[in-house]
């Protein structure tokens, strides 16, 4: 089954980098997806984050989750999430089903392979259905040092006006000091249309520190954060991003 699986889901994502969004930085409450699915896990997620443009304006985002580790290669979550842009009060913005699927067994390589689609349905129907997808990259570079690579395609469909596929990437650094308390450094970025990057003071790349940490609080139930202080790496990013996640899995 997962041999099978493995085999559809690659030849999708093969397929899909053939298509050709909208310009889009990437959001405040982004976060940095990881391949490994646990199944039978749920959790409780909430992100949220702010970020201030170089003429000094805000914009924030929410999102609240539930997701359920479905099958040993499968976890899914459906978000409800809000936008708040300079000068608005902001609202709810849009329903979001993430799917993250796991192509190797954990361990098993020396780097670990997943793949994300991600499907959301913004509240202006003239957006139609935003797509993002692409592979899910982590290995162990060092005994307790872990790193993560993502790269990301998406494309809005279903719209009134055409739409173009832009590509953006994740990375991620994690030292493992201490279950309760890990220290590492994140960065995102979108590049613009995929297969026409756009001019380099354009694009929008962050990066800064952050810190991780799972603290349990009964049997089965344990509560996972993630914070970063990301700093604009380059004119068409914000000048600062701070952004939280929390989890509470049961």
């Amino acid at each position: 089954m997962r041999s099978a699986f493995r085999a559809g889901a690659l030849a999708a994502l093969a397929l899909s980098s053939t298509l050709i969004g909208r310009p889009a930085l990437a959001g405040p409450a982004d976060y940095v997806l990881t391949p490994i699915v646990e199944q039978g896990e749920r959790e409780i997620d909430f992100k949220a984050g702010s970020a201030r443009a170089r003429d000094g304006t805000h914009d924030g985002a929410q999102s609240l989750g539930l997701g359920w580790g479905a099958r040993s290669w499968w976890f899914t979550e459906l978000y409800a999430k809000w936008h708040q842009t300079p000068g608005t009060s902001g609202g709810f913005d849009a329903w979001e089903w993430e799917n993250r699927f796991q192509l190797t067994e954990t361990g098993k390589y020396p780097v670990d392979v997943g793949l994300l689609l991600e499907i959301e349905r913004p509240r202006l129907r003239s957006e139609g259905y935003e797509l993002r997808w692409g592979p899910l990259l982590q290995a162990d570079v060092a005994p307790d040092l872990q790193a993560n690579l993502n790269l990301l395609w998406q494309r809005h469909v279903r719209t009134t006006e055409p739409a173009q596929t832009l590509f953006g990437y994740q990375w991620q650094l994690k030292y493992r000091w201490h279950e309760s308390l890990e220290v590492g450094l994140q960065g995102l970025g979108d590049t613009g249309p995929w297969s026409d990057w756009a001019p380099s003071q354009a694009q929008a790349h962050v990066a800064g520190p952050a810190v991780f940490g799972r603290v349990a609080v009964g049997a089965h139930q344990a509560l996972r954060y993630n914070a970063a202080l990301l700093f604009g790496a380059s004119p068409g990013a914000p000048r600062q991003t701070l952004r939280l996640q929390t989890e509470y899995e049961f």
